[in-house]
């Protein structure tokens, strides 16, 4: 039986190096690969290109690589809790590549999917067109974007099976399964990893066949970003 288990995170980010693409899940601190992060920063790789939603806060998630300049581009949607994301950019340490959050969805889709390009009418008349072929379908304009390219996607699930099958859990079930298979090498953590065949298999949500590593998280925070309660009466 195939297995793509392995016995902790420094096998699963075996082949890391200086100068590599990652695509990172998560959206905010919700179902971000924090062990992998955790890794990332440990192995010290510098000049890295980052493909995630968001670029964490000052001293959790990719704030934690941001911190110790080990990230050359970021590649994003939202960056508005990070002050040190937002020094760095104004400063010109960072290069940063702002794009719709639709269609860094769809960015991260098509790699999966193995289709080059695509077409959307998300930031035509913009900034983002620039550069871009712009097409008219329909009567309405729409811009090329391309597929990612990626060395490396790191995956947060909440169960996962030795055959690399996975189950998201809640707001997790965000960016994560749109970068499973989308990077040459797929890394799933999770918390909680059972044998072969012990999933349902109408509740797993991405197979194993995008999947070229997992192994079993630890200590996960799982941190809340903005923490909002009712004011007592």
């Amino acid at each position: 039986m195939i297995t793509k288990t392995v016995a902790n995170v420094q096998d699963a980010c075996k082949g890391v190096r200086d100068g590599m693409t990652f695509m990172l899940g998560g959206f905010g601190l919700s179902g971000i690969p924090e062990n992998c992060i955790a890794e990332l920063v440990r192995l010290n790789v510098k000049g890295v290109t980052c493909i995630s939603n968001n670029a964490g806060v000052d001293d959790f998630g990719l704030g934690l690589l941001l911190r110790k300049h080990q990230i050359k581009k970021m590649i994003s949607s939202y960056v508005g809790e990070n002050a040190e994301f937002e020094r760095q950019m104004l400063s010109g340490e960072l290069d940063v590549e702002l794009i719709p959050q639709g269609t860094l969805a769809q960015r991260c889709r098509a790699a999966q999917s193995g289709i080059p390009a695509f077409f959307t009418p998300a930031g035509y008349g913009t900034e983002v067109a620039e550069g871009k072929e712009v097409r008219e379908f329909n009567g309405k304009m729409h811009i090329m974007e391309h597929a990612f390219k990626a060395d490396f996607a790191f995956i947060k699930a909440w169960k996962g099976d030795a055959a690399g099958n996975l189950i998201f859990k809640g707001t997790a079930r965000n960016f994560n399964p749109n970068m499973c298979g989308a990077a040459k090498i797929t890394v799933a953590e999770v918390e909680e990893l059972v044998p072969a065949g012990a999933l349902d298999p109408n509740q797993v949500h991405i197979p194993g066949i995008f999947v070229q590593r997992i192994f079993q998280g630890t200590n996960y925070e799982k941190r809340i970003e903005q923490l909002t309660v009712r004011k007592k009466a």
